[in-house]
């Protein structure tokens, strides 16, 4: 078997139809980066790309895709650690994180669909087979302005059946921009103000929402040493789950003053890429969840590697999701066989809005994710969709 062709599907569509009422549950129109690779014996794989905002950023991730195209075509799909380590390796000079281990994500993903497709076996049994049998996950309400609408989307996550929920209350602080919000990009701080309403609108959904349900906070790597601190103490005594990258990335020793003053528990990855860069997490005791996204840090090759490197440390892997449904089927399907898995994340609880452009339906059943035994992903993408709805610009 070779590989004759690998396609990039820039797309954008309403992906969410419910009706929004007075305020849209969500962003109505989104960008999905989908990766197809062909094979001479008409089995093709698929992949994703965890979507970058902007249209320079995907027009990037574009581009590293169809370079790598030329050393592909021709390549034995089923070599998968060979081409992921030669693909990696071509970015050496480039830099190997960012835009680069996105597109090698996207080509990975889709050479182990293949891979199942061409044995008849779910790539869960390629791994090593179940450890069990449904994939718990958490979701997102709508970013709350008040804690009024806060309570009653997560109420209704709840009603959903699902156990978790994750929440960032201070995201309504940006509204009034950078120099009239309550946020600061430049110097990470959280206005008085801002801190008040993010402790009302926590305080609110844990009342709602009861002592059962796991209430988890996300800061989004926005904030300075001093304010992570001051935020995630204010917010600790309503028993948050965790406290989501309380502080930029970049350093590791900020996140080490963090860890050293605050008493609730920390999650960390979505922005790490290969396990290279989880290997001071895990030595210098930086984290007590990961959540390595399978679209951005090196696909399923990469997120099996960083689950089992974890597991030495007894630490959960939670796996990230802010893209589409092979995201969230490529990590359900390594989460299957990990024993480490805490739950997987999923952008909203109603994901009906993906069917239009898949040949199957997630199957989410009272806040769990069922995998099937189907080959592969266990599911296709519609082509015609697809082309239908490609950004202009991304158009062959």
């Amino acid at each position: 078997m070779k590989i004759t062709d690998v396609k990039t599907y820039v797309i954008e569509t309403d992906w969410d139809d419910r009706p929004g009422g007075d305020r849209p549950r969500l962003p109505t129109r989104r960008q999905f980066i989908f990766v197809k690779v062909e094979t001479d014996e008409g089995i093709s794989g698929w992949g994703e790309v965890t979507n970058y905002p902007g249209f320079v950023g995907n027009r990037a991730v574009g581009r590293y895709i169809q370079e790598l195209k030329q050393f592909l075509v021709g390549q034995d799909p089923r070599a998968i650690e060979y081409i992921w380590q030669r693909t990696f390796r071509l970015f050496t000079y480039t830099g190997t994180r960012g835009a680069t281990t996105a597109a090698i994500s996207g080509i990975d993903i889709a050479l182990w669909d293949i891979l199942g497709k061409s044995l008849g076996k779910p790539i869960y049994a390629l791994l090593g087979g179940p450890v069990r049998d449904r994939i718990a996950l958490y979701t997102h309400p709508p970013e709350p302005n008040t804690p009024e609408e806060a309570v009653a989307d997560a109420k209704e996550i709840v009603a959903s059946g699902h156990r978790g929920l994750k929440m960032d209350p201070m995201m309504h602080s940006l509204h009034g921009g950078l120099k009239d919000g309550n946020i600061s990009f430049m110097d990470g701080e959280l206005s008085p103000q801002g801190l008040a309403e993010a402790v009302d609108i926590t305080a609110a959904v844990r009342e709602a929402v009861g002592p059962q349900i796991e209430v988890l906070i996300d800061a989004h790597g926005r904030y300075n040493v001093p304010t992570a601190i001051q935020l995630a103490n204010a917010l600790e005594p309503f028993n948050i789950h965790w406290f989501e990258e309380p502080v930029p990335v970049e350093s590791y020793s900020a996140l080490k003053q963090v860890r050293e003053k605050i008493s609730c528990r920390i999650s960390v990855g979505e922005r790490l890429h290969t396990r290279f860069e989880f290997v001071p997490i895990f030595e210098n005791n930086l984290a007590d969840y990961i959540m390595p996204d399978v679209t951005w840090t090196g696909g399923i090759s990469e997120l099996k590697k960083i689950s089992t490197m974890a597991e030495a440390y007894y630490i959960p892997v939670s796996p990230h999701d802010a893209s589409g449904p092979i995201n969230i089927m490529a990590g359900a399907q390594v989460m299957m066989t990990v024993p480490n898995f805490y739950k997987l994340e999923t952008i909203r609880y109603d994901l009906s809005g993906y069917d239009k452009f898949m040949d199957v339906p997630l199957d989410i059943r009272s806040g769990d994710l069922y995998v099937s035994d189907r080959p592969g992903l266990g599911m296709n993408l519609d082509e015609d969709f697809l082309k239908a709805h490609t950004v202009e610009g991304f158009r062959d």
